[in-house]
C-alpha cells in the first residue's frame, strides 16, 4: 500500500488491508475515508471488513464510494463531511489514492480555494493524474441547468432547486413539509431551507413542481406558494390518483378535479424556467399520476429509478404498476445517455453517503433491477421484492395531504396540525 501526504489534515492511500488499519492508528490518523465501491476485483476487503478493521483500532470511517467517470458533487461534498467531522488526520483511500485524491481536489477548487486551472499541476506535485478533475469540472461548467440537492434524512427525500444561472430564475421540485406523526405537529425547517438558499442566492421562484402525490412525506408546495406566490404544478393524472383514494379515505368532500394546483400538466408539455427549456413526460408505475421533469440537461425522475446501486421504485401502493413503471422507465432511458438523472430518494445502501444524481449511461450500464433484465424479468424482480416491503408509516396522513396540493387541515390547540383519518381507512 502507498500513501501520500496531501496536508496537516489529508493523506491519500491505495488499497490497506487489515494490518494497514493498525498502523494508521499507530501513525496518529483518527479516521478512515473509503471510497472504493465494493466488488471492483477479487480479493478486496470491502466496506464491511473494512468497517470491522476500523473499529479494531479505534478510526472513525466512513463510506464514500465513487466511480471515477461517474462523481457527483452529493459525493464531494459527503467526501469533505466526512473529512471535517473526523477528530484528527484522515486517510483516504481507493484503489491507487487518484479518486481520492480527486473528491478533495475537487472540493477545494468547487470552495474557491484552488483555481480550475491549477487541479492537474496539484495532482502532478503529488504523483497522481487529475486529467479526470479537470474534465468534471469542465462538463460542470457546460451544464444548462443548475441543481442543488437538499436530503431530508427522515424520509430519506430528496429536494431539489433548479435553476438558469443565467436569468436567476428557478423551480423548486418535490419540497418537503416536515411531519412529526407522533404529535402529529408539522414543522417547515425544511422548506425554509430551500427558502434561504433561494434567498442567498438572488434566484426568484418561478414554479413550485410536484412529480407524483407522495406517500412518504408531506409536500411543503402550498407552504411555499404562501411564501414566493409561485404557481404550482403536477402531473394531470392526479385526478385518477384523487378519485382512487377519494374512496379508499371515504372522504366524499374531496374535489377529484386537481384544482388545488394551478398547473395540471400532460405529457409532453412544456414550459419555461428563465431560458431554460423544461417538458413533461408521464411515468407512471409507482403511481398512476408519476411524471418525470425534463429541464435542460436534466431529468427530475424522482420515484422512478433511483441510484444504480438502489434499483428502482416500488409499484404495490394502489394504482401501481411493475409493467408500467418498465415503460416509463425505458422511455427515461432513451433519453442522450449524458442526461443527469436525479432521484427523489436514497436509502444509502451498504451504509454509504446519500446519493441521488446519475446518468442515463450509468443506469442502463449498472442499475441492478435494469442492467442485463427484460420485461418479464423485471416485473418478477420488483413485484417479489415489493412483497418484502413494509407500508411506508406515512401513507394514509401523507396522501391525505398531498392529494390535496399539500393543504392541510386547520389548526387545533397549541397551534399544531392534527389530520383525522377515518377508521375505516385504516
Amino acid at each position: 500500500m502507498t500513501s501520500v501526504r496531501v496536508n496537516e489534515l489529508i493523506t491519500v492511500a491505495g488499497q490497506p488491508d487489515a494490518a494497514g488499519f493498525a498502523a494508521f492508528a499507530v501513525n496518529g490518523f483518527a479516521a478512515v475515508i473509503n471510497a472504493r465501491p465494493d466488488g471492483e476485483e477479487p480479493g478486496q476487503p470491502g466496506n464491511t471488513a473494512e468497517k470491522t478493521s476500523a473499529a479494531a483500532v479505534g478510526l472513525a470511517y466512513s463510506f464514500v464510494p465513487v466511480k471515477g467517470a461517474e462523481i457527483t458533487e452529493a459525493d464531494i461534498r459527503a467526501f469533505q463531511t466526512a473529512v471535517t467531522q473526523a477528530k484528527g488526520p484522515v486517510v483516504a483511500h481507493c484503489k491507487s489514492g487518484t479518486r481520492a485524491l480527486t473528491l478533495y481536489a475537487l472540493g477545494e477548487v468547487l470552495d474557491g480555494r484552488m483555481k480550475h486551472g491549477d487541479i492537474e499541476a496539484f495532482g502532478q506535485n503529488l504523483g497522481f493524474d487529475l486529467a479526470g478533475a479537470r474534465r468534471w469540472l469542465e462538463r460542470r461548467s457546460g451544464q444548462a441547468a443548475h441543481v442543488k440537492a437538499f436530503f431530508e434524512p427522515r424520509t430519506c427525500s430528496v429536494q431539489y432547486v433548479v435553476s438558469d444561472p443565467a436569468t436567476k430564475r428557478c423551480a423548486i421540485i418535490d419540497p418537503v413539509l416536515d411531519f412529526d406523526e407522533m404529535s402529529g405537529a408539522t414543522g417547515t425547517a425544511s422548506a425554509d431551507a430551500i427558502l434561504a438558499h433561494i434567498e442567498s442566492e438572488g434566484l426568484t421562484v418561478e414554479w413550485i413542481l410536484d412529480t407524483h402525490p407522495h406517500a412518504d412525506h408531506f409536500s411543503a408546495a402550498h407552504y411555499i406558494k404562501g411564501k414566493t406566490g409561485a404557481p404550482t404544478a403536477i402531473g394531470a393524472h392526479v385526478t385518477d390518483v384523487q378519485t382512487l383514494w377519494k374512496e379508499i379515505y371515504n372522504w366524499p368532500a374531496l374535489k377529484t378535479d386537481g384544482s388545488q394546483w394551478d398547473r395540471l400538466f400532460a405529457d409532453g408539455d412544456t414550459f419555461e424556467i428563465g431560458a431554460l427549456k423544461a417538458r413533461v413526460m408521464f411515468s407512471p408505475g409507482h403511481t398512476l399520476a408519476s411524471i418525470t421533469y425534463v429541464i435542460g440537461d436534466a431529468a427530475f425522475v424522482h420515484d422512478t429509478v433511483f441510484t444504480p446501486d438502489s434499483g428502482t421504485a416500488r409499484t404495490d401502493f394502489p394504482g401501481g404498476s411493475a409493467a408500467a413503471l418498465w415503460h416509463s422507465i425505458q422511455a427515461i432511458l432513451s433519453l442522450p445517455e449524458e442526461t443527469r438523472l436525479f432521484s427523489g430518494h436514497d436509502y444509502q445502501p451498504g451504509g454509504r453517503h446519500p446519493r441521488w444524481e446519475s446518468t442515463v449511461a450509468a443506469q442502463k450500464r449498472a442499475n441492478l433491477h435494469i442492467a442485463g433484465v427484460d420485461e418479464p424479468g423485471f416485473v418478477a424482480l420488483r413485484q417479489a421484492r415489493d412483497r418484502t416491503l413494509p407500508k411506508p408509516k406515512l401513507m394514509l396522513h401523507a396522501l391525505q395531504v398531498n392529494i390535496q396540493g399539500g393543504r392541510l387541515p386547520e389548526p387545533e390547540g397549541n397551534g399544531r396540525r392534527y389530520l383525522k383519518i377515518p377508521l375505516d381507512a385504516l
